[in-house]
């Protein structure tokens, strides 16, 4: 009689490895001021449930968008962005970075792709660039927090920076910086987004069509989610902001006109940067407290480029000096594009 062998299940990771950080935070906060301030309680969970109330009707809007342009097969069209002349390329790259509902790791694979399909550098940057600042999501949940002229300021900033960024590398595109961009191994995958089939025509009419059926349910489910726990716990910070933080010493520091403020928004955004949806809140409360437009402008830009999921993009592929130029072309649009909306705003 021969042995059996043994097949052993896969060990249950920790609970602590199971729980998610935000979820945890939600419920952690409203405890701690319980204990530690009771008065600020009522106050916190008001305002973050107004806040949730008050943006809903984007919320609503912004996850049926994005689940019927998922359904649909939208993200193909993303491929028309890397064809024709340099020139076009890198403007249509930056417009459908700035307008697409797809994350930069979830576009992982294609961008490896076209890298090593020989695709101009210059209009990968283009869509890199502009891809985490700006989205149908982002757009409505930014209008419903910041108003409409902060969103439509934001989408045009994405789109110019997306451009500066393409153009920048086209210029030096024989560098050293530049020369051999990728790495020998490329990465493909990233926040867990699943893989993107840019094949094909999009579909429209999703309706008779079951499997797009379900991607949109899914869609939904999973965005309405990650919105709602990012913009609840951002609603909490912000209330403990307003609450704990002198307002003055914000305006001191990233308040006034001049260069400095918007400076240090970029600076301070770039590493500061938790979510992009979370941040509107949090951009929100600074504002309230003497943050200058332009700063706010600035910071918003900043990190977004720069927050982990988006730079995690660009590090799969690419060599560090690239990144480094990615991070640095960022930064440098970001204080112009604070420079400009502080004159305008």
């Amino acid at each position: 009689m021969t042995d059996t062998p043994h097949t052993h299940a896969p060990a249950t990771p920790p609970i602590w490895r199971r729980i998610d950080g935000a979820w945890a935070a939600i419920v952690i906060i409203p405890l701690l001021i319980a204990i530690f301030d009771p008065t600020q309680f009522v106050p916190t969970i008001t305002f973050a449930g107004g806040a949730i109330a008050h943006t809903g009707i984007f919320i609503v809007f912004a996850v049926l968008t994005v689940g019927y342009l998922k359904a649909s097969g939208a993200e193909a069209l993303l491929a028309k962005a890397f064809t024709g002349r340099e020139t076009q390329m890198i403007f249509m790259a930056a417009a459908l970075g700035g307008l697409s509902p797809f994350c930069s790791c979830e576009v992982i694979p294609f961008i490896a792709a076209l890298l090593a399909l020989g695709a101009p550098l210059s209009a990968v940057m283009a869509f890199w660039l502009a891809s985490p600042l700006m989205d149908p999501a982002m757009f409505f949940v930014t209008a419903g927090t910041l108003g409409f002229d902060f969103a439509i300021a934001k989408g045009i900033a994405a789109i110019a920076l997306g451009i500066f960024g393409g153009f920048t590398v086209r210029l030096f595109a024989n560098s050293a910086v530049f020369a051999d961009p990728l790495k020998q191994r490329q990465a493909t995958s990233g926040c867990g987004c699943g893989p993107s089939p840019f094949k094909g025509k999009p579909v429209w009419n999703i309706l008779p069509h079951a499997d797009r059926r379900s991607v949109f349910g899914k869609t939904v489910l999973d965005n309405a989610l990650f919105l709602g726990k990012w913009l609840l716990l951002a609603y909490m910070i912000e209330a403990l902001m307003l609450t704990y933080i002198p307002a003055e010493k914000i305006a001191g520091v990233l308040g006034g006109d001049g260069v400095m403020p918007i400076l240090l928004g970029a600076l301070i955004g770039a590493p500061a940067y938790l979510n992009g949806f979370a941040a509107v809140p949090l951009v929100d409360a600074l504002l309230q407290q003497g943050m200058s437009n332009g700063a706010a402008m600035s910071f918003v830009l900043a990190g977004g480029v720069s927050c982990i999921p988006a730079a995690l993009a660009v590090w799969a592929l690419v060599k560090p000096r690239v990144f480094a130029a990615y991070i640095g072309i960022a930064m440098v649009g970001a204080f112009l594009a604070g420079l400009s909306w502080g004159f305008i705003a």
